[in-house]
This record gives structure tokens, sequence and C-alpha cells, in this order.
């Protein structure tokens, strides 16, 4: 009976879980996306729009007033975060994880979750967000080493790999900083600048191996013997790769013509994603058809499981809805309950795999006929 709700709780279902939990994180997923575009965004987007508003009066109030509706998100979604992870650790704790790495996981969590309310009360500081960080950087450590143990697919293995190196790029690039600030050092922290841009880099290649783990379907595949699906797949494959290498060799044409215009090109493309983007912490110091691509692959990654009511489209979701730059609690315990519910979404065993489990072998053990032949 215990091994068969063990089961039943393992599967990549998010009503497998709950009521509770499963609409606590569906809210958690929708005002972080919203807090995301009304907050990180348009409050940075207003700072570009001073000359314009001072031509436009209407222009100044809006965004203000957009501003406050995502401050007043910021603040619904660190309640709901702080909920979710709560329903989190105690289906992990309560049978879903008996590994003492999930343990761990959960254990350095419920510490963070400490942590952020002690902060709240009392002023960090230097020192304060160096624990904070070191503390995040052990739990994400902890929790994907959880899914690569659990998850054997080289590309699973690749995607926690590539998030979680990224991740800890710009975790390394604050502690070290932070560091060197807090024991007043004029000497420049080692490997900071570099760890931040591979960081960038390694976030940029894991939104294009969540496409690669979890996007993939029949419909794309070109192996597929349906006509229709192959046809449908090959024009797919083919606009994407038209569209990719255009942006390549236009941006390749222009540096090389005009470094200038380039740079204005440049500009000026960066606003097709910058929604989604700006308010993430990336420099785009990568060609901007990387971020493209990139941004494409997850969305459609996510709206495919999120339809599916996958764990792993809520996971991945919050996990890049954060985005690089974990400037605050909220995001760096966005990323740990991501993290977790990637970690949560596994394939339920089959009926006739669970009962071959459970019953055992049909023929004796080996030990009792070879005793039975002395």
């Amino acid at each position: 009976m215990k091994t068969t709700a063990l089961n039943e709780r393992l599967s990549g279902k998010i009503s497998d879980l709950g009521p509770l939990f499963e609409y606590t994180v569906k809210l958690v997923l929708l005002a972080a996306f919203l807090e995301l575009v009304l907050y990180r965004l348009v409050s940075r987007l207003g700072m570009h729009l001073s000359k314009i508003a001072a031509e436009h009066p209407w222009i100044t109030p809006t965004f203000t007033g957009l501003t406050e509706v995502g401050t007043w998100l910021l603040n619904i979604v660190a309640v709901l975060l702080f909920l979710a992870l709560a329903l989190t650790l105690a289906h992990r704790w309560g049978g879903a994880e008996r590994a003492w790495l999930g343990r761990l996981g959960s254990v350095g969590t419920a510490l963070l979750l400490l942590l952020t309310v002690v902060f709240l009360v009392v002023q960090p500081g230097m020192l304060g967000a160096v624990v904070y960080n070191g503390l995040t950087l052990l739990v994400l450590t902890a929790l994907v080493s959880e899914y690569v143990m659990t998850h054997r697919a080289p590309s699973q293995r690749m995607l926690a790999v590539t998030y979680y190196l990224g991740v800890a790029g710009w975790l390394y690039y604050q502690i070290v900083s932070t560091i060197y600030g807090f024991l007043g050092t004029l000497a420049a922290p080692p490997l900071v600048y570099e760890s931040h841009r591979i960081g960038e880099a390694l976030m940029v290649v894991a939104s294009f191996t969540v496409f690669v783990v979890y996007g993939k379907s029949k419909s794309l595949s070109l192996r597929t013997k349906n006509r229709r699906q192959r046809n449908r797949a090959i024009w797919f494959w083919s606009t994407t790769g038209l569209v990719f290498s255009s942006l390549i060799i236009v941006d390749y044409v222009l540096e090389t013509v005009s470094p200038g215009f380039a740079a204005v090109f440049r500009q000026a493309s960066q606003g097709i994603g910058w929604i989604f983007q700006f308010g993430m912490g990336y420099t785009f110091y990568l060609p901007f058809a990387l971020y493209v691509g990139g941004f494409l692959c997850w969305s459609y990654t996510v709206v495919k499981l999120l339809m599916t009511g996958r764990l792993a489209g809520y996971g991945i979701g919050l996990m890049f809805i954060a985005g690089y730059a974990l400037l605050f609690s909220n995001l760096t315990l966005m990323v740990v309950l991501g993290v977790m519910l990637l970690a949560l979404d596994r394939v339920k065993p089959t009926a006739a795999e669970s009962l071959s489990a459970t019953a055992g072998p049909v023929v004796p053990a080996s030990d009792g006929l070879l005793a039975g032949k002395a």
C-alpha cells in the first residue's frame, strides 16, 4: 500500500498533489509572470521614456500605476512562494523522498525560508548576503544532484548541469564580489567577470536544452511516417532555421559593413524580447538570435507542458521567469521552487511494472534450487 501511494505521488501531473498545491503553484506562476512584466520591465522601461513623457503627459501616470501594481504583485508572489514551498516540503518530507540527498535539499530549503524571514526583520548587510547566496548555492547543488540521480536520460542531465552552472555563475559573482567588498580589498575578485558571462551563456544554452528534453513531439519529428506530420515538421524546422540563420547573417554583415549601424540595429532588435528578458539580468552580449531562439524554445515547451498539466512546465516556467540576475529573495525562492517541481516530475510506472515489482519473481530464488541440488 505504501509503495502504491509513493508511485502515485511521484507522477508528473500537478493534480496528483492535491487541489491546494495545484492552485497555489498555478497562482505563483501567473503572479510571477505578471510581476515580471509590470514590475521588472515597466519600472525600467519608464526610465527610458523620460523625453517622450515630457511631450505626452499620460505616460507618467500610466507607468506609475503599472509599477505600483507590479510592486503589489511582488508582495503577493512572495507570500505565494512561501506557501508553495511549504506545501512542496510537506509532500517531499511526508514520503516522496527517502534519499539523503532529497532530505538535505529539503532541510536547506527550510533554512533558506527561515533566513528570508529573519532578513525581513534584520538588515542582512554584506555578510548576510554572502550567507544567503552561499546557502542558495548549496540547496541548488543538492536539488540538482537529486534530479540528476533520478532522471537518467543524458539530455535531462545536460539540462540540469547547464542550468545549475548558469545560476552558479551568477551566485559566484555575487558571493566573491560581496566578500571582497566586505573585506575592503581593492584587488579585483578572481574570475567574477568570466563567471558572469559564462553563466549567462549557459542559461541561454539551457533554454534550448529545455526544448530538447521536454518540448519535442512526434508532430515535429522528421522521422514520422505520417506525411502530414512530416510536412509540418519540414515547414517548422525550415522556417526556424531560415529565421535563425538570417538573424546571424544580418548581424555579422552589419558588424562588418557599419559597426555603428550594427549597434543601433541590435539595440532596436532587443525590443522584441525585452519584455521578457530585460528584467531578467541578461546583458545581450551574445548574438541576439540566440536569445530569441532560446526564448521561443522555452515558451513553446512551457506552454506545451502546462497544457498537459506537467509539473515540469511549472518548474521550468518559474526557473526562467526568475531570470539570471537573482537580485531579490523572491527570485531566489522562485528558482528553488522551480527546481523542486522539476525534480518531482517523473514518469509514473505502469500497472504491470508496479505489479511485477511488488509481487516478486514467479520462480523461487536460485539459492533454493542450489540447496535442493546439493
